[in-house]
């Protein structure tokens, strides 16, 4: 690593591009329920000084301010989790799975896990499912503007690494699947649509960026695990797509994986 060191980053549309000069801070995973939220999952960063940030495209940048301390950066067009940048600082955080490319980078600390979700391990064997399943499942995004609910629990979560999950949730992404039919809606002013380019539409606030929903070009439907709030009852089972899995973070829990479906 040296000031040489030149990183090119962007949102999943395009409309978001960046660069960034010098080396960056190892990669930290953040397990808050903030995190979560807006990610889908749990949310993964990079860090440079801002002097070293340069956003050569921000046609369609939008900011929530997630806190008194702190913004978020996402696509206001795809959704893609960008930014989260301190409102005391020199330095901008980044999403290591919107650089294009291999980063060179390590995952090497996780933060705040005594809010991770109940489906997932931050090392090693995700925990069992609990007994004591839940009935329905309330989700909503970050700012509340979009929420809904459907019967539970969640049962099998599957990981995803594809390029598109990680460009869009910034790490890589984690659902399971529904029975769009049995959704009840109880707010949805604030929800944004992007249409993938494998035909696929993938929902998510247009107010704070959060992940919610993906439905497949055959009408499949899942749910991002991190719009649930409180436990989901379910339980991490496998990782597809692997093959394009970011190179700054090893799988290690043990589960099934595919390279692609």
């Amino acid at each position: 690593m040296s000031d040489t060191e030149h990183h090119r980053g962007s949102c999943l549309c395009g409309g978001v591009r960046f660069e960034t000069m010098g080396p960056l801070r190892d990669v930290w995973a953040c397990h808050c329920g903030q995190c979560r939220k807006t990610s889908g999952h749990y949310w993964a960063a990079t860090s440079v000084p801002l002097d070293r940030l340069s956003i050569t495209s921000d046609e369609t940048l939008a900011w929530y301010d997630s806190s008194p301390a702190a913004r978020r950066g996402f696509c206001s067009r795809c959704g893609a989790s960008l930014f989260w940048e301190p409102k005391d600082g020199g330095r901008m955080a980044i999403a290591p799975g919107a650089l294009d490319g291999p980063t060179g980078l390590t995952l090497t600390r996780h933060i705040h896990t005594e809010d991770r979700g109940d489906y997932y391990s931050c090392e090693g064997p995700p925990p069992e499912a609990p007994l004591n399943l839940r009935e329905q499942l309330d989700c909503s995004c970050l700012c509340g503007a979009v929420s809904f609910s459907l019967p539970g629990p969640a049962g099998d979560i599957t990981a995803c690494h594809c390029g598109q999950c990680r460009k869009l949730s910034g790490h890589y992404s984690a659902s399971f699947d529904a029975d769009e039919a049995k959704v009840t809606w109880h707010r949805r002013d604030g929800l944004a649509e992007y249409r993938t380019p494998g035909g696929g539409l993938r929902g998510f606030c247009k107010h704070c960026g959060s992940s919610l929903w993906f439905r497949s070009a055959k009408g499949e439907f899942s749910v991002e695990a991190g719009s649930v709030s409180g436990a989901t009852g379910g339980r991490l089972s496998d990782h597809i797509f692997v093959d394009s899995k970011g190179d700054y973070y090893e799988i290690d829990d043990g589960l099934p994986q595919s390279g692609g479906w």
